[in-house]
């Protein structure tokens, strides 16, 4: 029977520009009161037995954006690297970054290697910032690196691709939550959310707290996961991608 707390959650932080502009703010105001939210969200996750946390920060799609913006959308993620990077360790907690590099700076690359490799050996949770990340694109880059590593054609399999993924050793997302109403997962985790829960809340991203993110749990832990079988049918729950990593060698992605 699977557990009324999810394992992982992965939330796609939705709002952060209404929310300003409905304050008379610019949309950087709403991101820094966003990383607000994170902290707060990711504490109560840790209190309340949810492992996992995944952030859709910054998407492939999201250079499109206004280039002042952008800017201080990358200010901002280097600061708030540099200035909680140090609490982070101190709770235990692990930081990985899922997406692509290159179009990253050399400096913004540092701070992510020196926070990955600061936090490796925590245990008490882990928060996954997927940064510069598209679901597609994982996808595609897997492929890649299953061509790389020259598997068969006849040896390609969901194993294969799966433990070719960005963090192949975190279990799929149980829950992804979206805030500000919108009713679209927007290339966030396609391959790994295949069978997640799915909820939507009108709350903006500034404004979700720990009530918010209690009533997403009391809803998760009120539906039945089926995985495609019947209702009467025993379940089994999917297997954990790390063991599926581990047994097809995979390992970290970029």
């Amino acid at each position: 029977m699977d557990s009324p707390i999810p394992r992982h959650i992965g939330i796609i932080m939705d709002g952060n520009g209404r929310w300003a502009r409905r304050k008379g703010r610019p949309a950087s105001f709403g991101h820094r009161q966003g990383v607000r939210a994170i902290k707060r969200v990711l504490e109560a996750c840790e209190e309340l037995g949810v492992h996992v946390l995944s952030i859709y920060a910054f998407s492939t799609e999201n250079w499109s954006r206004p280039r002042a913006e952008v800017r201080a959308l990358m200010r901002l993620f280097h600061e708030t690297m540099l200035r909680e990077i140090d609490e982070m360790h101190r709770r235990g907690v692990r930081i990985v970054v899922s997406g692509r590099r290159d179009e990253l700076s050399p400096r913004m690359r540092e701070r992510i290697d020196e926070a990955m490799a600061r936090t490796a050996n925590n245990k008490n949770g882990v928060l996954n910032v997927c940064l510069n990340y598209g679901g597609r694109a994982e996808i595609v880059d897997a492929v890649r690196r299953v061509i790389a590593d020259g598997v068969p054609a006849g040896d390609i399999d969901e194993a294969a691709i799966s433990a070719r993924m960005y963090q192949p050793e975190l279990p799929d997302p149980d829950l992804i939550i979206r805030t500000a109403g919108e009713r679209r997962v927007s290339n966030f985790l396609l391959w790994q959310g295949a069978y997640a829960e799915m909820l939507v809340t009108e709350t903006l991203w500034p404004d979700f707290d720990v009530a918010d993110l209690k009533a997403a749990l009391a809803d998760y832990a009120s539906r039945v996961r089926r995985f495609g079988a019947r209702p009467l049918d025993e379940r089994v729950p999917s297997p954990v991608r790390g063991e599926v990593a581990r047994r097809a060698g995979g390992g970290f992605g970029t």
